[in-house]
């Protein structure tokens, strides 16, 4: 297949791009390069050092003899050129990465909530719109959030996508329907991803749109079996407070002497994935499209629920590392339950990658060869979804007081 890779240069979408050459597929790389921006805006950089789009994509087809074509595009704002360039290259299939993918980043200001909804929202539509008005059948594959369904505790397993649900009629009668499971996004980032889902829904019915949606958990690791081919394909890896997810930066923490974060009780549960099931999952969904006229196919893509104060504890069980708990700059509940479905990606032959200590000690150990390059004051989390939760977080970690847990 030919596929497009929209925010191919991302943190998902290299180790994608990289596994769907690999299977032989002619992938080329949409990108505005704007996830290296936000780096230089938020004066951190990846833990691991990251060529150039132009040099990795070089060392690629050195490494393989296959090439990954890289077009400098902004998809959110540049319509016209998006439409263009679908036209021309007419590509199989798109997968859709070129959204703001960080919530704390998302809730950090008035201008950060509005440069996320504007360039995720329009990323979106601007690729449905163009895939109309080309007459391009090409299959959307999305990747998503688990955060569109919330995280309150509801006692019964989250369905993959849709909601069976009974509605009482006039004469008294009970008529069955199914819905999108109710969206209950925590963050303005998350709340982009539920329009996602309702843009969608809107397109694969009005035009016939062949559109898979996959709902992702919590990331972590960094190395997939095409980034070990040689040190300049490996993935970026993010430790910061905005963009550094959970498990990856209790592990750097560790790494560099750290207490480990824990805010509020740390009871929130989460979904996880490692990144080499994701680059896989998204590989089955490609090779699983709907037909035109069908609703969109949503896939639960995760493989695993834990509670963040027990990661924090296996990390601090493997590395002695101790445990701070901080007060929580997110508004959310402090304890919640997580029971999700993933029966489908299973189906297709999906064998999990669990959280074990052996990748553990991968990771740590990539932590510690870079950790020359951590700048330890961008660890902390900072940006608070309230004006209130703001007063109640200090930005300087050294003047917290902090409740610390021996790990060892």
């Amino acid at each position: 297949m030919k596929i497009a890779i929209l925010g191919g240069d991302g943190f998902v979408g290299w180790p994608t791009s990289l596994h769907l050459s690999a299977c032989g597929h002619d992938v080329h790389i949409v990108d505005n390069l704007s996830r290296r921006w936000i780096d230089t805006e938020l004066g951190v950089q990846s833990l691991t050092p990251m060529d150039s789009i132009q040099e990795r994509t070089r060392i690629w087809t050195e490494q393989t003899g296959k090439a990954i074509g890289f077009h400098l595009l902004d998809v959110a704002s540049d319509y016209e050129r998006l439409k263009a360039w679908l036209a021309e290259h007419r590509p199989d299939a798109i997968i859709h990465f070129a959204e703001q993918r960080a919530a704390p980043y998302s809730m950090k200001s008035d201008r950060h909530k509005t440069y996320t909804v504007s360039n995720n929202v329009n990323a979106s539509h601007n690729v449905l719109n163009a895939l109309v008005a080309t007459g391009l059948d090409a299959h959307l594959v999305h990747l998503g959030t688990m955060g569109v369904y919330g995280y309150s505790t509801v006692g019964a397993a989250i369905p993959e996508g849709y909601l069976p649900v009974d509605i009482t009629l006039e004469n008294g009668e009970r008529a069955p329907q199914e819905i999108l499971y109710p969206a209950n996004p925590g963050s303005v980032y998350h709340m982009t991803k539920c329009l996602d889902q309702l843009m969608f829904q809107f397109y694969a019915k009005n035009d016939g749109l062949r559109i898979t949606d996959l709902h992702q958990g919590v990331v972590w690791g960094t190395h997939t079996k095409e980034t070990r081919l040689h040190p300049q394909l490996i993935n970026r890896f993010d430790y910061d407070g905005d963009y550094g997810t959970v498990l990856n930066r209790f592990l750097i923490q560790a790494a560099v002497k750290y207490p480990l974060t824990v805010h509020g009780t740390g009871g929130q549960t989460r979904a996880f994935i490692h990144i080499q099931d994701s680059v896989r999952c998204i590989e089955l969904a490609l090779n699983t499209p709907p037909a035109a006229g069908e609703r969109v196919k949503i896939f639960n893509q995760m493989t695993e629920t834990h509670r963040v104060r027990d990661l924090a504890q296996i990390v601090a069980d493997m590395t002695g590392a101790d445990i701070a708990y901080l007060p929580n700059p997110r508004k959310e509940v402090e304890e919640n339950d997580l029971i999700v479905k993933n029966d489908q990606f299973r189906e297709l032959g999906l064998d999990p990658i669990k959280l074990e200590s052996g990748l553990l000690s991968e990771i740590v150990e990539v932590a510690e060869k870079f950790a020359y390059r951590v700048d330890r004051t961008r660890i902390p989390c900072v940006s608070a979804w309230t004006e209130d939760l703001a007063r109640k977080v200090e930005t300087d970690p050294e003047r917290r007081r902090l409740k610390v847990v021996s790990g060892g």
